[in-house]
This record gives structure tokens, C-alpha cells and sequence, in this order.
């Protein structure tokens, strides 16, 4: 370590001060990583008409991501157990980096979407290190605030995204998004080159049969999810997935208990902290994303919103989340976990109660403010989650159990959105918003059920 270097870290540390900058680097790396993800989104048809392609063909660039994300995260979060945080976490971001540059030269639809989802590949190595890094540094009495601040940038950086990137696409066009992340990215990169140091690994080898096992049972399953989006709920290759996901999961399964150091301890599954935290988890994801795919429908097709006027209003569901998030993380500390996840489950349970009464009587504005309400109850929940998670397992484990919790978000997410978009079917008729609505709900009260189930803090 540069001797410069050594004496500001060790100056920070005597002042009390290191550990918001650590804080301070990771999440700048997190808002890199997450930048481009709505505008991306939005500017699907531009894209198409440049490079001679078709929108559907472009969803990829959205769902393949999602899909190797959900398959590296554990391996990723298990890597940097066993070699370092830092160095998993600074390895990610360089790559991610260097591609976010290269894929605003993409030549073709197979190109970009090949050099999208290997940047979003290596930036999804950040999330779990970065969660990891974080609790490192943090007593567990002050983890939660932090997962406060993570929360809001993490909701965040996509509305910056869709309110810098847009206006920059309209002037110089889409690959300059990806010139705004990488620039972006490299000075949140040298942040985190002076701040961050590195974590202790441990000192055994990586379960590299679990590893592929659990990886090809995520795909198996995401795919599944996303062959429900595309072709319908009795498409056969959704059963195929789902076929795959279940046998490569019980296949891990059987290689996690003859494993002498397995990528994931089944005993953590014996806690019931740690089970209950992650089947939260899940359907919170399931509820967020089932709800927002259908205000987006209800507010164009329901009650004949612009695109305009709805992008707004969800612009403003995301700032609820971010801005609930700070203070999530404050009532965690000081009332625990469980407390906090049936508050924000309540709320977003009764939020979208809302929503529904607000289509049988047709009052567009009690809908907005339901929307933005369930957006209030999921800030409150997100650092309650990470920091039940955090506090389910030990710290030579941090990476890998934040890492499944992550895992188990982004499927759940994938469900929710499969889900309700079998359950709506397609029909722009209010009995079809209110079923698939309703069918949120149920998604919400699961939720609520699982977070009750959750050990209260000593």
C-alpha cells in the first residue's frame, strides 16, 4: 500500500470517518451499475430502428441480464467469501467498466445484447462484495442505516438514469448512454481503489460442482419466467425450465451435503430467520414488480394516461422508495427487523388494497397515491432485509448469504412479473386489472405472513 494512501486511511479511521467512506465508495459504484437500467428500458424502439431490428428482439437486452445476474450472483458472493471482497468487487467493476465503453459501439442487436449482459454479468459481481464490504465495516447496530443509504441509491440511479440519460439519448443518441455509465463508472472506480480494503478470505476451495449446479437451477427456473412473459402460461418451454430448475436444484441439494466446504451450508436453512428472510424476500420482489408492470397498463389503458403524464407518476413512486429508504434503515436500528418488514408489508398491502378500490370507482389520483405508498412501504422494507439476512449468518458468510438473497429478489421479481401477467392475460377490461391486482395482493400478504414469521432481534 502506497504510504500516502496508508496514513489518510489510517487518519479516517482515528476520526471515526472510514466506514462512511467505504460506504460512500460502494455505493457509487452501485448507482454506476444501475444507471442505464430504466432509460434503457424506454428507449428500446429508438435502438430497434438504428440497428434494423425488431423491439421484441431487444427485450433481451433487458431480460438476458436478469437471467445470468440471477445464475452468478451466489458463485460471485461465495467467490469473494473465499478471496476477498475487495478484489471480487474492484474485478467486477474494471470489467464492467471496459464493457459499458465497448457497448456503445455495437454494431448489430446480437452484439449489443451480447456486451450489455456480460458488463451487467461482472457489474452483479459488485452487488453481493459491495453488501458484504458494507457489513464489514459496520457494527451490526448501525448495519441497517447503512442499508438505508444503499436502498436509496439503488432505487435511485434508474430515475437519474431515465431524467439525465433521457434528455442526453434525445440529443446525441443511445450510445451515449453507455458512454455517460462508463464515465461514470470510472471515477466511482477510483473511489473505490483508495477507500476500500480488502476483507479476510477464507482459507478453503470453491465448491465448483455446487457452483455449476445451483447457476444451471437458476437458469432453468428464470427462464421458465421468462417464457411465461413471451409465449404464455402453458408454453411447453416453460415447463421445460421449470423441469431443469428443479432437477439441477435437487442435484445441488445432494452435492451440498457430501461437499466438505459446500458453496452454500444447507444448515442456513434450518434458521428460520434466514428461510423466512428470504421467502420475504422473494415475494416482496414478486409484489413490487407484478404491481408496477400493471399501474403502468392500468394508468395508459384504464384511465387513458399519457405516456407522459404515467412516466411521471411512476417517477414518483421511485422517489418514494428512495426517500423511505434512510428512514427504513433508522427504524431498523432502533426497533428491529421484523417490526419493520410487517409495518412496510402492512403498508404495501393496504396500498394496494388502494389501487383496487381505486378502479371500482374509477378516481385515477387515489390510484397514483396508492402506487406511490406501496413504493413508501418497499423503502421502508429494504434495508430490514438485508440486515436480516446479515444477521442470520455469520461474517465468513456474508457474501453468499446476501448474494442468494439477491438471487431470490431477482427471481422472485421474474415471478411476479410472469405471474400477473398470466393472471391479466391481456384483456384491457377492468375485471382483468382488478383480477390480476388482487393477485398482487395475495403476493403482498405472503409477504406480510413471512416477515411476522421472522425471529425479533435480542
Amino acid at each position: 500500500m502506497i504510504a500516502w494512501r496508508r496514513q489518510w486511511l489510517e487518519r479516517l479511521e482515528t476520526s471515526g470517518r472510514y466506514p462512511a467512506w467505504v460506504l460512500f465508495a460502494v455505493l457509487a459504484g452501485v448507482f454506476a451499475t444501475n444507471l442505464p437500467f430504466t432509460v434503457l428500458a424506454v428507449s428500446l424502439g429508438s435502438i430497434a430502428d438504428e440497428l434494423g431490428t425488431s423491439e421484441a428482439t431487444l427485450t433481451w437486452v433487458i431480460t438476458a441480464p436478469l437471467l445470468l445476474s440471477a445464475m452468478a450472483f451466489p458463485v460471485l458472493g461465495k467467490f469473494g467469501d473465499l478471496r476477498g471482497h475487495r478484489r471480487v468487487f474492484l474485478a467486477g467493476f474494471i470489467g464492467a467498466t471496459i464493457l459499458a465503453f465497448a457497448t456503445a459501439f455495437s454494431w448489430d442487436a446480437l452484439s449489443l445484447i451480447t456486451l450489455r449482459s456480460a458488463s451487467a454479468l461482472l457489474g452483479s459481481a459488485t452487488q453481493p462484495a459491495a453488501m458484504a464490504i458494507i457489513f464489514s465495516v459496520y457494527p451490526q447496530e448501525k448495519r441497517a442505516r447503512a442499508m438505508g443509504w444503499w436502498g436509496m441509491v439503488s432505487a435511485g440511479a434508474p430515475s437519474v438514469g431515465l431524467l439525465v440519460g433521457g434528455p442526453v439519448i434525445d440529443w446525441i443518441g443511445w450510445r451515449s448512454l453507455f458512454v455517460l455509465q462508463g464515465g461514470v463508472s470510472v471515477l466511482a472506480l477510483t473511489i473505490a481503489l483508495l477507500v476500500l480494503r480488502e476483507t479476510k478470505p477464507q482459507q478453503v476451495k470453491m465448491d465448483y460442482p455446487g457452483a455449476l449446479t445451483l447457476a444451471l437451477s437458476a437458469c432453468g427456473l428464470m427462464s421458465a419466467f421468462i417464457a411465461v412473459r413471451l409465449f404464455g402460461g402453458l408454453s411447453y418451454w416453460a415447463f421445460i425450465g421449470v423441469a431443469v430448475g428443479v432437477m439441477f436444484a435437487v442435484w445441488f441439494v445432494r452435492i451440498e451435503r457430501r461437499a466438505a466446504h459446500p458453496l452454500l451450508p444447507l444448515s442456513l436453512f434450518r434458521s428460520r430467520l434466514f428461510s423466512a428472510t428470504l421467502v420475504c424476500t422473494m415475494l416482496l420482489s414478486a409484489a413490487y414488480l407484478g404491481a408496477l408492470v400493471m399501474s403502468s397498463l392500468v394508468f395508459y389503458e384504464f384511465f387513458g394516461f399519457s405516456v407522459t403524464m404515467a412516466s411521471f407518476i411512476t417517477a414518483l413512486r421511485t422517489a418514494s422508495v428512495s426517500l423511505s429508504a434512510p428512514v427504513g434503515g433508522r427504524l431498523t436500528d432502533r426497533l428491529g427487523e421484523r417490526a419493520v418488514l410487517v409495518t412496510g408489508n402492512s403498508l404495501m398491502s393496504l396500498a394496494i388494497g388502494g389501487m383496487i378500490v381505486a378502479l371500482l370507482i374509477d378516481n385515477p389520483w387515489l390510484f397514483a397515491l396508492a402506487m406511490i405508498s406501496q413504493g413508501v412501504g418497499d423503502g421502508l422494507n429494504q434495508p430490514a432485509v438485508a440486515t436480516a439476512t446479515a444477521r442470520a449468518v455469520d461474517d465468513n458468510s456474508l457474501g453468499i448469504a446476501t448474494a442468494v438473497n439477491r438471487m431470490f429478489s431477482l427471481g422472485g421479481a421474474s415471478f411476479g412479473i410472469a405471474f400477473i401477467t398470466l393472471v391479466y392475460s391481456g384483456y384491457a377490461a377492468p375485471d382483468s386489472f382488478i383480477l390480476a391486482l388482487a393477485a398482487t395482493l395475495s403476493l403482498s400478504l405472503g409477504a406480510l405472513v413471512a416477515a411476522a414469521a421472522i425471529t425479533r432481534r435480542s
